[in-house]
């Protein structure tokens, strides 16, 4: 007990450095208060957010809820944010002291608890083990990575396979795992109690596109279409009641290192528009956006989908069209080989045409997305013919969809003759026959394209009232009557 007191006497110059000390500690206590722990950042239940998705697999989201903040220093536990959130583009502020509250330090926590994680955690600890066959082992835990090996206390060594066991049992969660993503904050104010605060983030997971249904008349010259915003989300995260916008539209992002579902059944008869608009459209910037109308719920792993456009008779032309080679010029050089471009193609493609605009019943522009067209058969039920993309299309401009192959119309298309006139110039000539096996005459598009150098001319042609499409392409409109066959040669001579 005599060395135990000695242990705790302060001789005067040692209590005088002590008074020191301890004055200097109080002082550094004062001017750095310690963060107060605030648990969860507001009450979800009152937040509201704004949601903003584009095209690219990126949405944009505002949240607003409130805060209660202590004055000086508070650590913030931001919980519910997505798992692909990007960190890098979190912005926060305080409607309630804009210039006095900031966010100094910011930390996004991630590493969520699992099976795995839970194993790797507690390597050299002791766990309990429950197999399909009821038997309990219980030891020190050696490895958990594929096998699980354990220790027991008197050293006896056990290897289960993953797929034996039932159950795991963990004394606790390890420092450092959480249940869902959580954004920690450090944040400095200077007015204590309830903040009305404002989060937006960049996140991923989340990305849309439009879906389009045409009904095609019994006359095959007019279409009812009727369009769907479809929403996929898969950011790890939910949005309850959010105020929803999309932006048709490419922006431009930096490039950085991180990372058919259809309405079928109430989108065939369409042409019975709801009588107030779901969604309305307006320009922003250089796109097109799309804002609905009511609050939307859009959950994690689920797909929506929200009318967005209809029209009604909107005047439409079939055609066909007949394209042997599908080649183009490459550009980069002559091409001396006679059996380029030679193969047949036998298919005639069937195309659908119609203008966006007021004039043709249609005053919207179309963003991009998959096509599906129907038309009814005889006992009135819509049957699909066809399904393309398009690609987003301002008001106003051409729509043209690739819908199938004719069956009863056939190209054929034969080199007859390929002649080389030198070092720099070749000759080849083509004999393109089309037959016609419908009942009733049409009228057949024959795309040629002029593939082997840049520097051409046509120098005999059957039928002269051919058009010049682009520099490398030529196309003539040929009539084909029923049960009918039509025939077009033509020469083209290549200069280099």
């Amino acid at each position: 007990m005599l060395t135990l007191k000695r242990a705790f006497i302060i001789h005067k110059p040692e209590r005088r450095l002590a008074a020191a000390l301890m004055a200097a500690l109080l002082i550094l206590t004062t001017a750095l208060p310690a963060p107060a722990w605030q648990g969860s950042a507001g009450d979800e239940g009152n937040k509201s957010i704004e949601l903003t998705v584009y095209n690219e697999n990126l949405a944009l989201v505002k949240e607003t809820r409130p805060i209660t903040l202590t004055l000086g220093l508070n650590q913030i536990r931001y919980a519910d944010v997505p798992a692909m959130i990007d960190p890098t583009s979190v912005r926060f502020a305080s409607r309630t002291s804009p210039a006095g509250t900031r966010v100094l330090e910011q930390n996004y926590e991630y590493d969520l608890v699992g099976a795995d994680k839970l194993l790797e955690k507690y390597l050299d600890q002791a766990i309990e083990i429950v197999t399909k066959d009821g038997a309990s082992h219980k030891g020190k835990l050696l490895n958990g990575n594929g096998d699980v090996i354990l220790m027991a206390d008197d050293g006896q060594v056990t290897v289960l396979r993953r797929d034996e066991i039932r159950t795991f049992t963990f004394p606790a969660l390890p420092d450092g795992l959480i249940t869902r993503p959580t954004l920690v904050w450090t944040v400095d104010t200077d007015k204590a109690g309830s903040h009305t605060t404002d989060v937006t983030y960049l996140t991923g997971g989340l990305s849309w596109q439009a879906n389009y249904v045409l009904l095609l008349a019994e006359n095959e010259k007019a279409l009812d279409l009727n369009g769907w915003i479809t929403l996929d989300n898969h950011s790890g995260a939910a949005y309850k009641d959010a105020k929803l916008k999309l932006v048709a539209g490419n922006i431009a992002r930096a490039a950085t290192d991180n990372s058919e579902k259809l309405m079928l059944a109430r989108t065939v008869d369409a042409a019975q528009a709801p009588p107030a608009p779901q969604v309305s459209e307006r320009g922003f910037f250089e796109y097109h956006l799309y804002e609905v109308n009511r609050p939307v719920t859009v959950s994690n792993n689920q797909t929506k989908q929200v009318e967005f456009v209809t029209g009604a008779n909107i005047t439409t032309t079939k055609s066909f069209v007949f394209d042997g080679s599908a080649l183009t010029y490459g550009g980069y050089g002559p091409v001396f080989d006679q059996s380029y471009g030679a193969a047949n193609q036998a298919k005639v493609k069937t195309m659908l045409e119609f203008t966006t605009g007021k004039a043709n019943n249609l005053d919207a522009a179309l963003p991009a997305g998959v096509v599906r067209v129907f038309k009814p058969d005889v006992d009135g039920v819509p049957l699909l013919i066809g399904e393309n993309q398009i690609g987003h299309t301002a008001k106003g401009e051409k729509v043209e969809l690739y819908v199938g192959d004719a069956f009863d119309i056939v190209g054929e298309r034969t080199q007859t003759d390929f002649k080389r006139l030198g070092d720099k110039t070749v000759e080849e000539t083509f004999k393109i026959v089309l037959r016609n096996r419908k009942e009733s005459a049409v009228e057949v598009r024959v795309v040629e394209h002029l593939y082997r150098w840049s520097q051409w001319e046509i120098v005999q042609a059957s039928d002269k009232g051919y058009t010049k499409a682009d520099a490398q392409t030529i196309e003539w409109r040929v009539p084909v009557e029923a049960n009918g066959s039509a025939e077009i040669t033509y020469t083209v001579r290549y200069s280099m």
